[in-house]
């Protein structure tokens, strides 16, 4: 992460990380989480879920900074992040 400027504890700080955790079969697949993730982390699948939509999968894992964006902005709670064990810089 570009910083504007350079904090006294630069050295303290660490970036967090989360797990984004998906459930398929919950999906309407309205690609809201998809839209307004700020890193990227989703995209829409070509899979179908069973009641017939294509639900978002996990393309850049490592990205995820656990900010729940996609958590709020789900109409059907199909979508969750779980922090990190570990901040990493």
């Amino acid at each position: 992460m570009k910083l504007w400027r350079e904090p006294f504890d630069a050295d303290k700080l660490g970036l967090p990380r989360g797990t984004v955790t998906i459930i398929t079969e919950r999906c309407k697949g309205c690609g809201f989480c998809v839209d307004y993730c700020p890193r990227g982390v989703l995209a829409i699948s070509a899979d179908f879920n069973a009641k017939g939509y294509h639900p978002p999968e996990v393309v850049e894992a490592g990205r995820c900074v656990n900010c729940d964006l996609c958590e709020m902005i789900c109409p059907e709670f199909a979508i969750f992040c779980v922090p990190a064990e570990e901040a990493t810089r």
